[in-house]
């Protein structure tokens, strides 16, 4: 099994922290084009996911998840509607790090690009129908269903 990369400024973090529990924003970005969603095959454990990825020191949400978008599958892509926010469980890696993660996930159009798995993070990339998606966790479910509803509000995990 691969390890995702960790961002530098979590690896000049766990310098001062060690192992303990992290509190990371993080964005997953639900990108549509007509009926199709883009996902990628995780590298890490092998499962199909929308894009998702930690935001940088001071770098706006959604900013952040064209960035990861573009990063991780070479698809240019529009950040349009905050369509869910929630917590993560908390994560204990291999390593023994520990983090929560705040996700904010993101509606967002394709504007150009085929997909790719463009880095190490994932194994493939590609557009899936949204009447035949594989098999998916339950959270990545519903935020793919909370991006392609038509709401204008974000849907709020209680």
């Amino acid at each position: 099994m691969h390890v995702v990369p960790i961002p530098d400024f979590v690896v000049a973090l766990r310098q001062h922290v060690g192992h303990n529990e992290l509190w990371l924003p993080g964005v997953t970005a639900v990108v549509r084009r007509a009926e199709t969603v883009l996902l990628v095959r995780r590298s890490d454990s092998g499962e199909w996911a929308p894009v998702t990825g930690i935001l940088e020191p001071g770098e706006e949400p959604a900013v952040g998840a064209q960035r990861e978008v573009l990063e991780e599958t070479g698809v240019h892509a529009l950040a349009g509607r905050l369509a869910s926010t929630g917590v993560m469980r908390r994560v204990q890696y291999a390593n023994g790090d520990i983090a929560s993660y705040l996700d904010l996930t993101f509606a967002c159009t394709w504007l150009a690009g085929e997909p790719y798995a463009a880095d190490d993070e994932s194994t493939e990339a590609r557009w899936w129908p949204l009447d035949g998606l594989p098999d998916l966790l339950p959270v990545m479910r519903q935020r793919i269903a909370a991006a392609c509803a038509d709401e204008a509000a974000a849907r709020f995990v209680r």
